[in-house]
């Protein structure tokens, strides 16, 4: 049997071993702990600076805060655009777990109909999940109180209270105030490609229409900061700095929403339009197209019901007529005669005879007056006085479309008239080289005859009437129609509120219209003037007794064709081919203070005498009240109390 054999340890070796592992993990330890301190030194004191930022980003949230829309009113101070509360229903799409059925059940519980969740949802995807929706935009203080109760059992869904545009007088100013509606991805889209995204962070509503539009910029202000605690859940704790918003400016327009009132009642039952100016300034005292609508109804989202009750209904009520285009009819006349005054084709004592119609030499067609029997001798003033269709056949054939068209271009006629807003028309001011481009047709004799009488292609705006006149009672001195009350420097009211007023470049004068003998304004001024002083004219009767000096010119214009031995009859005809009655006025005849022009569509029966001119009555009564006023070479009656498509060429205006 073999023995084992015992092994002696070596203690030394052992030692030196565990010593050199030892030393190894110390090492390993130190090594780490270096790096860990390293670590904590960088983020403690190399980066401090950015992990606080960072740090405090999901701390502290930067709020924008919208600013207020500035208030607009009217020349005496009548507000006219003001700002409302209201209370939203707004939702954050990341904060709802089930965003579907969350909806749907804060839905039923505040009846929200179908169409509002819709138009929720196709928000939704303009817009990032962390930012709100509104879901409805005018809660009742029902569905407030209702919704604060269970507001518990929807996170993510807040009520948000703020200012809301809202106009006193609804459907009375729409035309001249537009209206602000919800910011759409077209709008979001304009604004990022000039630079102001950053400035309708937190606003809502848009100028869409009229002023609300044209000077969006300057009602708009620009938007405040918050700057907010947050804890983890993202509620606000505490604010820690605020920039407020600096608000929109007020602004004052030249309308006088009495005159407008007038204008409304004077219209009620006809689609047309009236425009009543201060020639001396280019002001627009009251501006109104009929029928209306209630800008209101945009501010909150109009549901499709409503919109398409406007689309479709056949009185178009979208369209502001005041700045669309009609056949000018006989309201014309006066601007044709100056221009025959002015090339020497007639003089104030040019004499014809009026048999009822006119004919060209070696044709067989009549173009006939609207007094069958004719005027007998017509001279230029009796023409006027009289509207004699024959002698502006006559002086219209003798001018020639390129001399006429050339004279009413600097009236304003086919032109903007620069008004500050957006949806005006140019009208249509006919010649040859118009035709050419539109219809690639030459043009015809017969068509300078119905132009003669405002009649043919030629369309005007209710405005642009209303300019012409103004230049022609200025002898030349052209004005630029505005609704901002212009000047250069802020005004202070009494009662404390600042209008801040500005001047366009648009406002500025264009150069005077010259004539070679300035007597040639007088002769037609007169002729105007005599249409309503004078027994007879065709504007006689409805400014009989009236308190003011007033001159004018009426026109009904032809709006179906009718054949050449066909005798016009309103009622059997379908509305629509009925006539437009017309009509421009103005007064003081010395110092004119007011210009009105009115449109009145498919009159029932009569012309622009009967339906228009005690349109434009109304509105002088209104802004004379109970001044009587006198010419000084024509002394008029005080007796009266005063209430604060291209037709043929058969012609019937008048």
């Amino acid at each position: 049997m073999t023995k084992r054999r015992i092994v002696i340890r070596n203690q030394s070796a052992e030692a030196n071993l565990f010593a050199r592992r030892a030393f190894i993990a110390f090492a390993g330890v130190v090594l780490v702990l270096l790096i860990l301190f390293g670590n904590i030194f960088s983020l403690q004191v190399d980066s401090f600076e950015k992990y606080k930022t960072r740090s405090n980003s999901n701390r502290i949230k930067l709020l924008p805060v919208a600013p207020n829309r500035g208030l607009i009113t009217d020349r005496n101070g009548v507000l006219l655009a003001d700002n409302k509360p209201v209370y939203s229903l707004e939702v954050i799409a990341e904060d709802v777990k089930n965003l579907k059925e969350s909806i749907a059940q804060v839905s039923q519980l505040l009846d929200i109909n179908t169409e509002r969740q819709e138009k929720f949802f196709k928000s939704l995807k303009q817009k990032r999940r962390f930012k709100p929706v509104e879901l409805h935009s005018r809660l009742s203080d029902q569905q407030v109180a209702l919704f604060s109760v269970n507001q518990h059992k929807f996170p993510g869904i807040f009520v948000n209270a703020r200012l809301k545009r809202y106009y006193p007088f609804s459907d009375l100013t729409t035309h001249n105030l537009g209206y602000v509606a919800r910011i759409n991805r077209k709008d979001l889209n304009k604004l990022e490609r000039e630079g102001k995204s950053d400035n309708y962070a937190a606003t809502y509503g848009i100028g869409r229409l009229g002023i609300e539009r044209y000077y969006e910029e300057l009602l708009h202000g620009t938007i405040g900061h918050q700057e907010v605690e947050i804890n983890n859940q993202g509620r606000v704790i505490r604010t820690l700095n605020y920039t407020p918003p600096v608000p929109g400016k007020d602004l004052k327009l030249t309308l006088d929403i009495e005159l407008q009132m007038i204008a409304k009642r004077a219209l009620s039952g006809h689609r047309g339009a009236i425009v009543a100016m201060d020639p001396r300034t280019g002001e627009i005292l009251a501006m109104y197209s009929n029928p209306s609508y209630d800008g209101n109804l945009f501010v909150h989202g109009i549901s499709s019901k409503d919109y398409k009750k406007l689309l479709n209904s056949k009185d178009l009520p979208l369209i502001n007529r005041s700045v669309q285009g009609y056949p000018p009819a006989s309201t014309v006349k006066p601007f044709l005669a100056l221009t025959g005054l002015e090339e020497n084709i007639v003089t104030e004592k040019t004499e014809i005879y009026d048999p009822g119609w006119y004919q060209l030499e070696g044709l067989p067609n009549r173009y006939r007056d609207w007094k069958l029997w004719g005027h007998g001798n017509v001279d230029l003033s009796k023409a006027i006085e009289q509207s004699c269709n024959t002698y502006f056949f006559d002086l219209a054939f003798k001018l020639g479309i390129t001399r006429i068209s050339n004279m009413m271009y600097q009236f304003g006629f086919g032109d903007y008239t620069g008004i500050d807003i957006h949806e005006e028309s140019k009208g249509i001011m006919p010649s040859i080289a118009w035709k050419r481009a539109r219809y690639n047709k030459p043009w015809y004799t017969g068509e300078t005859l119905s132009v003669g009488i405002g009649q043919s292609y030629w369309t005007v705006t209710p405005l642009q009437l209303a300019q012409a006149l103004t230049t022609l009672v200025n002898h030349g001195e052209r004005k630029v129609p505005h609704l901002l009350k212009a000047n250069s420097e802020l005004v202070i009211e009494s009662n404390g509120n600042t209008y801040h007023q500005i001047t366009p470049t648009s406002y500025e004068p264009r150069p005077p219209l010259t004539l070679k003998k300035d007597k040639h304004w007088d002769v037609v001024l007169k002729a105007m003037h005599n249409t309503v002083q004078k027994v007879g004219a065709t504007a006689y009767t409805p400014f009989k007794g009236v308190t003011y000096d007033a001159s004018g010119k009426t026109g009904s214009a032809q709006v179906a064709g009718i054949k050449q031995d066909e005798k016009y009859d309103a009622e059997s005809r379908t509305e629509n081919e009925r006539d437009n009655a017309m009509f421009i006025a103005f007064a003081p005849f010395d110092k004119p203070e007011i210009v009105v022009a009115v449109a009145i569509e498919n009159v029932a029966k009569g012309g622009g005498a009967t339906n228009a001119a005690p349109v434009a009555k109304q509105i002088m009564d209104q802004y004379f009240g109970d001044r009587v006023i006198t010419s000084k070479t024509h002394q008029v009656a005080t007796t009266l109390p005063l209430k604060a498509k291209t037709p043929s060429t058969i012609a019937t205006t008048h």
